[in-house]
């Protein structure tokens, strides 16, 4: 695969809504400023995956993963930086 230029990646980061790319895979309820759901890494009963849209960023509480949009990508499809990039930029 042909590497994606750094401006390429700015703006496909940039364009980016981590609520959006995270609601397509988990049910997310708006709780103040930022969102809540079950995490997608793990069983749980109680939320603890949490979403800040003005950050850019997801977590969870329980089992710590979480990052950007990309990461969130990577690790919930299984796929590479590249792919995950690709994958965002369609969206």
């Amino acid at each position: 695969m042909p590497r994606i230029d750094s401006e390429t990646v700015n703006k496909i980061l940039d364009a980016a809504d981590i609520v959006e790319v995270v609601s397509d895979f988990v049910h997310l309820q708006r709780r103040g400023a930022n969102y809540i759901g079950l995490c997608p890494f793990h069983n749980e009963r109680t939320p603890s995956f949490s979403v800040s849209k003005s950050k850019g960023i997801c977590k969870c509480f329980s089992c710590g993963k979480g990052g950007s949009a990309v990461n969130f990508i990577m690790l919930h499809e299984q796929m590479t930086y590249q792919e995950a990039l690709r994958y965002l930029a369609k969206k």
